[in-house]
């Protein structure tokens, strides 16, 4: 399966690299290669520009689980591209080894593992289940950059 052809059949666009507000600085890469393995650092939600967009808060009191799962949505695609201006093509991802998604969780609020399904759900959706099998963890936080609903790093091997 082509996960670039899937892309276009789902009619998504990836986002543009990450706009960073003003004052910000990253002292690292958004995706290191080792070998054959791509380590795709921290990422949030992006609009189609690279703008961090929201809805920002809590979930659980400022984000309903259907908004925290878009972001999750979201957030992986801006990690797609990433990855893709670094290898070139997703076309030569040949596994997705894991997932690690944090929620900006309001106190009580315990439904990370829902919330990160909008992540796994689009990453088998453009991958398949054979090479978008992935392990998972998903952990609530007390606080997120930005105040994002949803930060996620993974880990890929590709040829």
């Amino acid at each position: 399966m082509s996960a670039e052809k899937r892309l276009t059949e789902l009619g998504i666009v990836l986002p543009a690299p990450l706009k960073l507000p003003p004052g910000v600085r990253l002292p690292f890469v958004p995706v290191r290669v080792v070998g054959r393995r791509a380590v795709i650092s921290g990422h949030g939600p992006l609009d189609g520009e690279g703008n961090i967009c929201g809805p920002f808060g809590k979930v659980g009191t400022d984000v309903s689980i259907e908004q925290a799962t878009r972001s999750a949505r979201l957030t992986f695609l801006a990690m797609l591209a990433d990855l893709r201006l670094c290898i070139g093509s997703l076309d030569r991802v040949t596994a997705w080894v894991k997932l690690l998604g944090m929620v900006n969780a309001a106190p009580g609020f315990n439904e990370m593992p829902r919330v990160i399904n909008g992540a796994s759900d689009v990453l088998l959706e453009i991958f398949g289940p054979e090479i978008g099998a992935h392990s998972r963890s998903a952990v609530g936080v007390a606080e997120l950059p930005w105040h994002i609903p949803v930060e996620i790093e993974a880990e890929c091997e590709f040829a």
